[in-house]
């Protein structure tokens, strides 16, 4: 087979994306997701526009059981996974510490921070196995800088930034590279999700900039991956022109 790439969440946003340039560049692909139909249509779109390989695999990274069922019972030949590119992630509510539900953080703990762990721990002994491999976290500017009424999200990323920092030293002996991707703005469907549908608080999210897209994260994570073994690039913080970090934007009038 060719180069195998597992992408979490890969039904839309940053996800699709990885998936549709990495199958552009002829990698097979295991994508993952909690929606069956829509990991079938992109599976029958990538296999028809660029012959590669996809296999699907439905499930949310929440669910322990599901993630280690899943990924070890994968068939021996999807087994040599190459490259982790951990995407699945979310933030949920904008609100004071003293306001924000609740559930809200529990479900952003556990798909941020214990879904990641999960999928990583899986897939480990696989690289192990042949001293190789290249994991990709997705972590967020908010990762880097805490802003009012991010808490529950923000430490989730913090979180996620101190997970790849040590993934990093920890797995050196094993010869397997990890990256931290912390974007800023990107226009997906995140901010939707974020205010649970509340389509004007999304878009004002992008007003008065010109935002990251899905397709420029995941040609920034293929650089980083399709450089030479000996190189890793540990950590990138990627923003639009016009913002400087999670506070501090320049907005068109």
């Amino acid at each position: 087979m060719n180069t195998i790439v597992l992408i979490t969440g890969a039904t839309s946003g940053i996800g699709k994306a990885c998936a549709e340039k990495f199958a552009a560049a002829k990698n097979d692909l295991i994508i993952t997701g909690r929606r069956q139909e829509r990991l079938e249509v992109l599976k029958t779109e990538l296999e028809s526009a660029y012959g590669i390989k996809v296999l699907t695999c439905c499930f949310d990274v929440q669910d322990k059981a599901a993630v280690f069922n899943t990924i070890n019972n994968l068939p021996a030949e999807w087994k040599n996974i190459d490259l982790l590119i951990n995407n699945a992630g979310l933030a949920l509510g904008k609100d004071s510490f003293e306001e924000a539900d609740m559930d809200d953080w529990d479900t952003m703990l556990d798909t941020n921070v214990k879904g990641l762990i999960y999928v990583s721990r899986a897939i480990l002994p696989f690289m192990i196995a042949k001293n190789k491999g290249h994991i990709v976290n997705i972590g967020s500017i908010a990762g880097k800088q805490v802003y009012e009424k991010g808490n529950g999200y923000n430490a989730s990323k913090f979180a996620v930034d101190a997970l790849t920092k040590a993934m990093r030293i920890d797995l050196l002996k094993y010869n397997i590279r990890v990256t931290g991707i912390h974007p800023g703005a990107v226009e997906t469907e995140f901010s939707v999700v974020r205010f649970k549908g509340d389509k004007d608080k999304a878009d004002a999210t992008y007003k008065g900039i010109t935002p990251l897209t899905g397709a420029d994260i995941a040609g920034i994570i293929f650089y980083c991956t399709s450089l030479p073994a000996h190189i890793c690039i540990n950590d990138l913080v990627v923003t639009p022109t016009q913002q400087a970090d999670s506070y501090y934007f320049f907005r068109n009038p």
